[in-house]
């Protein structure tokens, strides 16, 4: 049986959710219910529904005539409703050989992982996020410092754009 998760999360069990959206594998309220709930996020059917309108999910014909929820280009005005900014989530930078650790409040390391692993940052090789930290691994051994350099700068650029709401890609 899965392990169950802090479900008071709701950015990592909505950063989740996408993710399965995106994989095309949801193909009702329900399926989200089974998935998440294999992910380790205790949900209802009613939080499953909260969270489809949140990221701005809808249901629509894949290639293959199933229908299946899709997160369309519309989805991320409503997926920044919901979700905290990059500028904040990051608290502190620190670095260490080609390790950064970003400090974040509580609950929201996973989320900023997830935001880096998918922001086009070349230098990060991966990222493991805690419940308030999130440790950043450059693709160079000694890229550290050059690294927590970029992920402020990160920071800066989607607090800059904080009046659209969007983020970095």
């Amino acid at each position: 049986m899965a392990k169950v998760l802090n479900s008071s999360s709701v950015s990592a069990r909505r950063t989740k959710a996408i993710s399965l959206i995106k994989a095309g594998v949801v193909h009702s309220q329900s399926d989200l219910v089974k998935l998440l709930k294999k992910a380790g996020f205790a949900v209802t059917q009613a939080t499953a529904s909260r969270d489809l309108e949140e990221v701005g999910a809808v249901r629509a014909r894949n290639e293959f005539g199933e229908l299946v929820y899709q997160i369309g280009s519309s989805a991320d005005g409503a997926i920044s409703k919901s979700m905290p900014l990059p500028s904040d989530l990051i608290l502190s930078v620190e670095s260490s050989g080609n390790l950064a650790i970003v400090r974040t409040p509580p609950g929201g390391a996973q989320f900023l992982a997830s935001s880096l692993d998918n922001s086009g940052i070349a230098s990060i090789i991966g990222t493991i996020a805690g419940d308030d930290t999130v440790l950043v691994v450059s693709k160079k051994s000694n890229g550290g410092a050059e690294l927590a350099k970029e992920l402020l700068s990160f920071s800066k650029v989607s607090r800059n754009s904080k009046g659209r709401r969007k983020a970095r890609r």
